[in-house]
């Protein structure tokens, strides 16, 4: 009984309390119980049937249970041919694997996972209506009997809530009033705090530059000014400085947008015109990098470390770009993107000497010192103009080009006398063109085209000079035509709000949802002028010159 003792207490089993023994007694009054258990068991789990023989693991148990003597009121209910099992089986799952029955469960623990019913909005509110109402009886208010069971079957709401709707509908009525189906769930809760319009604009610029000084002259926290920022109440803007627009500057102005008017439309439809035959030039200065650089790091990652020589004197090279509009198929297609190149103002140059990067001879670029009329003119001359005779469209008969540049003084005008002998060739006769004084946003490139081209450049993290180079041009060949396209259609909005503030430029960009007027398939290809402000800028044009 000793190895019986160590069995039981490896396994587990206890005796009464206090007796450090097994006696007999303790198997004659609990063996009969244990038995009963676990032929229920058995033939709940069914790995075991009637007359099977059971594993190895348990020849042990079984042994032991023939040993101990059951009296006859013990063993009734049990067939004699029967195999019990071993009260601990390593074959069969403990009884915590055994998921628990749904009749013993409560209340509780059936519903915990039960979905909250969705709160009723408006449109379901009204349809739960027109439902009750087709099944109202004539000549009477009371609803056909069952009418209220189908309508919790199809809706899935309570009584309650369904005779809420009717007798709300009721109370309409009987008001003579029409039925005002929206909840009143708006109204509950914490009534959010209301800001006017003259305590914000009371308050100074300088005093409401970041939320926190604006949370402090409004007496509220920054989480309730940020809050009305998300919703909309309050607007942050970023205010740039504009050039000075001078009298004579704002009529150049408007004789400009008025010579981009067809002049047979006005003035009783206004309208610009395609601009097909535009080209539109500009400089610009591209560096090797920013000043400050922001990108996103996973954690833990360690934070890049940029160098360079001086924070003020970052390499930079000038690039002239030149574009057109772009031209698109029947079908929605790309018949020519526009973009007639981006030429860099550099010069290859042999070095004069060996150091640690070259040896003497190596070719090097350097961009040129100075930018004056003898570059621009070599420029449109030897890469702008065979530029045009490659990529512009077939086209039949002499072609007029107009090329729009601005007013610096780098630039030539079309009586130049080098000019004059080259701007006719191959059916092409390109006219050299000024726009206003102080107005980049009459220049395709200056009102967004060198924004996107500057910002995929950077992308890329050039290293050296001729990284830089080769930069600037793939930004400038990847951008997507549409880009481009839809720079040329807001030529001619912001066009309308020069003419709307008679010159000025105290207006901002114009954002008309070209992508969404273009999904529609309402995108004009010309945009309409606005017919009042295009007579009254003719009208105080014509008075200015009258008066000088």
């Amino acid at each position: 009984m000793a190895s019986d003792q160590e069995e039981d207490e490896f396994l587990g089993f206890s005796d009464d309390e206090g007796d450090d023994t097994n006696s007999d007694s303790d198997y004659d009054d609990d063996e009969a119980t244990q038995n009963a258990v676990s032929e229920v068991n058995a033939h709940q789990i069914g790995d075991f049937e009637q007359n099977q023989q059971l594993p190895d693991l348990n020849e042990v148990g079984q042994e032991y249970a023939q040993e101990c003597e059951v009296g006859p009121q013990h063993t009734s209910g049990i067939s004699d041919n029967h195999s019990v099992p071993f009260l601990f089986d390593l074959n069969m799952p403990t009884q915590q694997e055994f998921p628990p029955s749904p009749i013993h469960q409560t209340e509780t623990e059936q519903n915990h996972h039960k979905p909250r019913t969705p709160r009723i909005n408006n449109e379901l509110r009204l349809e739960i209506l027109l439902f009750l109402l087709l099944r109202k009886e004539k000549h009477s208010d009371e609803l056909i009997h069952g009418t209220n069971r189908q309508a919790v079957i199809k809706f899935g709401y309570t009584r309650k809530a369904i005779r809420l709707i009717w007798q709300r509908a009721l109370a309409h009525k009987a008001a003579m009033d029409s039925y005002f189906y929206d909840s009143k769930y708006h109204n509950c809760g914490r009534k959010r705090i209301q800001v006017t319009y003259e305590s914000i604009a009371s308050i100074a610029m300088g005093d409401r530059t970041t939320i926190i000084d604006l949370a402090r002259m409004l007496n509220l926290s920054p989480t309730t000014v940020w809050r009305m920022v998300k919703r909309k109440q309050i607007k942050p803007h970023s205010s740039p400085l504009n050039p000075g627009i001078s009298e004579e500057c704002k009529m150049a102005r408007m004789k400009w947008v008025l010579g981009l008017l067809m002049d047979y439309s006005i003035p009783n439809d206004p309208t610009y015109y395609s601009m097909y035959d535009f080209i539109h030039i500009d400089e610009k200065w591209f560096y090797l990098t920013q000043k400050s650089q922001r990108v996103y790091l996973a954690n833990n990652e360690p934070f890049p470390h940029r160098k360079g020589k001086s924070r003020t004197k970052i390499p930079k090279f000038m690039f002239m770009a030149a574009v057109a509009r772009p031209r698109w198929g029947q079908d929605g297609q790309c018949e020519w993107d526009g973009k007639l190149g981006i030429f860099p103002f550099t010069d290859a140059v042999e070095a004069k000497r060996t150091s640690k990067n070259r040896v003497k001879g190596t070719i090097e670029t350097k961009p040129i010192k100075s930018v004056n009329q003898i570059a621009t003119r070599a420029m449109l001359i030897n890469y702008l103009i065979p530029a045009i005779k490659e990529k512009w469209p077939p086209h039949e008969g002499e072609r007029v080009i107009y090329i729009i540049q601005d007013n610096a003084k780098a630039h030539i005008l079309q009586n130049d006398q080098e000019w004059q002998q080259h701007y006719k060739q191959d059916g092409f006769t390109l006219i050299l063109t000024q726009q206003p004084a102080n107005s980049p946003d009459c220049n395709i490139l200056d009102l967004g085209f060198f924004r996107s081209i500057q910002s995929l450049m950077h992308k890329k993290m050039p290293k050296t000079v001729e990284d830089l180079s080769g930069a600037v041009t793939e930004a400038y060949n990847e951008l997507h035509a549409k880009t481009l396209s839809n720079v040329w259609m807001s030529l001619q909005y912001v066009g309308n709000e020069i003419l709307k503030h008679k010159g000025d430029n105290d207006y901002q960009l114009p954002h008309n949802k070209k992508k969404i007027l273009e999904d529609e398939g309402n995108l004009p290809e010309q945009v309409k002028a606005p017919r009042w402000d295009v007579n009254e800028c003719k009208q105080l044009v014509d008075e200015w010159r009258a008066n000088q």
